[in-house]
């Protein structure tokens, strides 16, 4: 089994190798969808049609964006947990898939990239979805943990023999410091999910936007800690800024 590494648009995109064909640990952006077949085609020399999976971790659009186009050009199967297809329903989903979608943007700016095509429908089509604990379709060496926190429907992949996992986006970096990510919509399951992560067999962590990192070099118990115990989305950052705009307004008369 070997990890292939590449740089995505604004993330770490994770491409396994082995002996059963390749797996896509997240379904990365749409702006990722060319490196991606290009990468398997030209640097690995092997067809389009080896990439058997492409995992979808959460909604978010560095993490699906490309997973329907993937699907279309190599008949890779989607997989993703069954709260997925749910995120972005409705007219509350579809202002947060927009606001996503220019949040992405906004990231991609910051770090000197340039603005590009990134909208992928909001609702997924998976071909299958995934249970906790189970192992993954075709990789049996590979075991699905329930993380949620980030979303209600954040997903683990482990690589039980070597003690490996893709944890997406339950940590990030800033200055230098891992913390909770943003959003953090459902704060209690997500200090659950760190407990899981910390009391488990895992040995390195591989994130989406940060290098892999042994679990010896991660404080759990002061990210535990430190989390927010209220949720941090985009309803409840607008809400509070409201409250604030009148409260300061009353105070003023």
């Amino acid at each position: 089994m070997k990890i292939h590494t590449l740089s995505g648009y604004i993330q770490h995109i994770y491409l396994v190798e082995d002996s059963n064909g390749l797996l896509l640990l997240d379904g990365c952006s749409r702006a990722d969808v060319d490196s991606v077949c290009k990468y398997i085609t030209q640097t690995m020399g092997r067809p389009l049609t080896d990439l058997k999976l492409i995992v979808v971790t959460h909604m978010h659009p560095d993490h699906a964006g490309g997973a329907v186009k993937l699907r279309q050009r190599t008949g890779a199967q989607v997989a993703s947990h069954p709260k997925a297809v749910n995120w972005y329903a409705g007219f509350a989903g579809r202002t947060a898939h927009g606001i996503d979608l220019l949040l992405t943007w906004w990231v991609a700016n910051r770090i000197g990239k340039p603005r590009m095509p990134i909208w992928y429908n909001p609702i997924l089509a998976p071909d299958m979805t995934l249970k906790d604990n189970q192992t993954l379709p075709g990789f049996p060496d590979w075991q699905v943990i329930y993380t949620p926190g980030h979303t209600d429907h954040d997903l683990t992949l482990a690589h039980v023999s070597t003690q490996q996992a893709y944890i997406a986006d339950v940590l990030v970096q800033v200055k230098g410091e891992l913390v909770p990510p943003y959003p953090l919509c459902h704060p209690n399951q997500y200090r659950e999910s760190l407990k899981r992560l910390a009391q488990s067999q895992i040995d390195t962590f591989f994130c989406a936007h940060v290098p892999p990192t042994k679990k010896s070099d991660i404080d759990f118990e002061h990210v535990i800690e430190n989390a927010p115990r209220k949720p941090k989305n985009h309803w409840h950052s607008s809400k509070n800024r409201i409250k604030k705009k009148l409260f300061n307004q009353t105070r003023e008369h």
